[in-house]
């Protein structure tokens, strides 16, 4: 999701019981370290303990937000310093481009569980090799409180672009995926756009900025919604929502009938790494039932997990629209990835909208 590990730490919760997760022999203390560049989502205790507490590996965490701010770290680390990295599924391939990743034994971990949609074999797979594996996903779409608007209306994207809900739209400031979403809008294809595109897809932008009473980063939008600033995020989805569900049954999602912008974040092993039992061990239990549910409810933000088989309460996987996912998917389309020129083209765009009255 690009600027996902940027969630605000709005919740801590969800208490764990530190059970053995694999057949493995609790050591009384720690017999190695892991180091893992991650996103907030895993340096939640909870999450980590467990998988501590079973293999005696104590992790070591350092949060980075953007894949670009995760391979400047590794450009200026000693090889071998850090083991395991979470990544954009879809930038998955600059950091084999470098040859930063280690190919993964596909027969060790649990593909035949996890949603065939969000694998993306496309990016995480390169010349018959497996380099990263989709642990967690989500979408990029409207979230709303559903006291304070027709939930009708939040079912296609169009209602955004009328007057009934102005100054009452908050707009998630990240380019690519409301890009994704204004494109939806238009009718084109997030996989397909071109420079040829942009004019429609600035228009669909200004009228969604005419609408909206502010556009901010993650914390900003989201405390917006959760206190009644405003009563729709674009841009927003189960990340935003899911984990203030608890205080806010009302706070909610959808993915319109046009679709929503699939974020999908993955786990690669580094090539330098000087522990790969260890690394593969903790992905291991990242993408296990147990791991799976305590990825996806992590106190930072929530998300959906890779796996089908998580270990999730029927009310969590109520709070995710667990049952609803086959849907969602078949509506979503991927981030728009485009070329540096066409990328600068769209920051241009939306700068033009950031900056319309």
């Amino acid at each position: 999701m690009k600027s996902l590990p940027s969630f605000a730490r709005a919740l801590r919760k969800l208490a764990l019981s530190a059970t053995a997760l694999f057949a493995i022999t609790l050591s009384p203390a720690f017999a190695e370290d892991l180091n893992a560049l991650v996103w907030c989502d895993h340096a939640d205790p909870n999450f980590l303990k467990p998988f501590e507490d079973a293999t005696g590996i104590k992790v070591n965490v350092k949060e980075f937000e953007g894949t670009g701010a995760g391979l400047a770290i590794l450009d200026q680390s000693q090889p071998g310093e850090w083991d395991v990295m979470v990544i954009d599924s879809i930038d998955v391939r600059r950091g084999v481009d470098k040859k930063l990743f280690e190919p993964l034994p596909e027969d060790k971990l649990p593909f035949a569980d996890l949603y065939p949609e969000v694998q993306l074999d496309q990016f995480t797979k390169i010349d018959g090799k497996r380099y990263g594996i989709t642990e967690k996903f989500g979408y990029n779409t409207i979230g709303f409180n559903n006291s304070k608007v027709d939930v009708n209306d939040m079912q296609t994207l169009q209602s955004l672009l009328g007057d009934k809900y102005k100054g009452r739209i908050a707009i998630y400031d990240y380019y690519l995926p409301v890009i994704g979403m204004a494109a939806l809008a238009a009718g084109k294809k997030t996989a397909e756009l071109t420079e040829a595109d942009l004019p429609a897809i600035k228009e669909v932008l200004l009228k969604m900025k005419a609408n909206a009473k502010l556009v901010g980063e993650v914390t900003a939008s989201q405390t917006a919604l959760a206190t009644g600033e405003v009563d729709i995020l674009v841009g927003g989805g189960e990340w935003v929502t899911a984990g203030l569900s608890k205080e806010n049954p009302a706070l909610d999602f959808s993915i319109p009938k046009e679709g929503g912008i699939l974020w999908s974040q993955s786990l690669a092993m580094l090539a330098s790494s000087q522990k790969k039992d260890a690394a593969l061990k903790f992905i291991q239990y990242v993408l296990s039932p147990e791991g799976q549910a305590r990825l996806s409810t992590s106190s930072c933000y929530w998300g959906m997990p890779a796996n089908k088989q998580a270990a999730l309460s029927d009310e969590q996987k109520k709070v995710l629209r667990f049952d609803e996912q086959p849907g969602f998917l078949a509506r979503a389309q991927l981030y728009p990835a485009p070329d540096e020129k066409l990328d600068k083209q769209m920051q241009d765009v939306w700068t033009e909208m950031l900056q319309a009255q």
